[in-house]
């Protein structure tokens, strides 16, 4: 057999790389025995995103997984959290998802679930997963398992609508511009508006992996116009896009004004709580001033975990919260199996639109001016812990409170930040925020920003 010494796609809480020199064919299959070796399932569902390179990495694990006697209940072509839905809805005993998401388009990548959609991390059995790959010392079952088709579809959006009001008279008939990104999004889009007494403006709706428009990453000031055009064109109620496996979800108001994903968070754990008192809401460390205020004036508990999918989902499940939000627009709701999604949030947005009688802008401005921030900003570095040492240095003495759960965060009379190191990118992202001062979340950011340049 051959033998890998290193395999080196493998991050904090997935597998991200190059292809074919990070991650090809031969490594995906080797992924796919070692997942079945270290969890020994029965039936794992697989799945990929609309990346060219994605149906054959997805063929690959699926070999990999039958050649240890597991079988596989094949999704087809969807978004991540399908395969999160399909892996808890049909109690099967994990779930692959072959996606990289919004990295370029030259990246393909892995993500993990066990029985009942719980994350595998790199605390959890991941790493555990690329020793066995590296080692490639795998024997073959006996008996192979088999490869299935499965329509996971159906399900799937019949509980997306269990999230709202559907029968009631609580959704208006509102316009609302949907930016696929030519990603996966478009697809249950149009399953879902038959239902709905919506009118969608599609742009880049179709699934298209050579990215025409480029890689979906809202996140991206470039990749926001097309949104915020439409939006303009159209007098539309609001505007939504999405990421390449669509499990992040970026709104814009009737304005066609980008708010940050920071602001939903504090809107959607308002909903929940106004309807569910005193539950838990997980937040992460990188914006937090907001989303403690808006919990804990409603009664609720508000909990920090590390920032990352896998280490929200384990905290939201540890704690048995309601919900949780990143600021990345990631959005986790224990009835989606401590999962996240980015179809429910922004069903959840048009249902309190139309209930409030109110615009987008009217639910979140009130926070916004409460709390400025900057929005995540990424530096790529030579040597990220040497910048964090010097910031440290700096601004430390002064600080009120420090807090390492992830990167660096200082708290400050009136304004505090974090920095961290990517776990999915080489980049260091920066993060300020201040309580009602526009101008002073601007400077500081500014003098962050210029140290971090001047050692870059």
């Amino acid at each position: 057999m051959t033998r890998t010494t290193s395999i080196d796609c493998f991050k904090a809480y997935d597998v991200r790389g190059k292809v074919p020199s990070q991650l090809n064919g031969d490594i995906a299959k080797r992924i796919g025995q070692a997942f079945a070796v270290r969890f020994k399932p029965k039936v794992v569902a697989v799945g990929y995103d609309i990346r060219a390179t994605s149906p054959l990495l997805a063929k690959a694990v699926a070999e990999g997984l039958t050649s240890q006697g597991v079988d596989v209940r094949d999704i087809g072509l969807g978004g991540t959290e399908e395969i999160y839905h399909a892996t808890s809805h049909f109690k099967l005993d994990g779930g692959i998802m072959v996606t990289a998401s919004h990295n370029p388009i030259e990246y393909n990548g892995i993500k993990f679930v066990r029985e009942e959609s719980i994350p595998v991390s790199g605390d959890t059995g991941l790493f555990d997963i690329r020793s066995l790959a590296e080692n490639n010392e795998f024997v073959d079952a006996k008996i192979p398992g088999t490869v299935t088709p499965l329509n996971a579809r159906p399900a799937y959006i019949k509980d997306l609508f269990t999230y709202i009001d559907l029968k009631g008279n609580a959704l208006k008939p509102l316009k609302i511009v949907c930016n696929a990104g030519n990603g996966g999004a478009g697809l249950i889009i149009d399953k879902l508006e038959q239902y709905l007494p919506f009118e969608f403006i599609k742009i880049h709706h179709n699934p298209d992996g050579s990215f025409p428009n480029g890689i979906p990453n809202p996140l991206l000031e470039e990749r926001r116009q097309a949104s915020i055009d439409a939006i303009k064109d159209s007098k539309a109620d609001f505007g939504i896009s999405w990421d390449g496996d669509f499990d992040r979800c970026f709104f814009f108001d009737e304005n066609a004004r980008f708010i940050e994903g920071y602001y939903i968070v504090g809107l959607l754990a308002q909903a929940f709580l106004k309807n569910h008192p005193g539950e838990k809401i997980i937040y992460d460390p990188r914006l937090t001033w907001n989303t403690i205020d808006i919990v804990e004036s409603m009664g609720g508990q508000a909990i920090q975990s590390k920032t990352g999918h896998a280490f929200i989902k384990e905290t939201l499940r540890k704690e048995n919260a309601i919900y949780g939000g990143e600021m990345s627009a990631h959005h986790y709701f224990r009835d989606f199996a401590y999962c996240d999604s980015g179809m429910i949030p922004w069903l959840l947005v048009a249902e309190l639109v139309s209930k409030a009688g109110l615009p987008l802008s009217a639910l979140v401005d009130k926070q916004m001016h409460a709390y400025p921030c900057s929005g995540e900003i990424n530096f790529t570095v030579k040597d990220a812990k040497q910048i964090l040492d010097i910031i440290h240095s700096k601004y430390a003495e002064d600080a009120l409170a420090e807090d390492n759960t992830d990167g660096l965060g200082l708290e400050f009379t009136d304004w505090r930040f974090n920095i961290r190191s990517s776990n999915t990118e080489p980049l260091l992202r920066l993060n300020v925020e201040s309580r009602g001062n526009q101008e002073l979340m601007e400077e500081k950011t500014e003098a962050i920003s210029q140290l971090i340049n001047s050692y870059s």
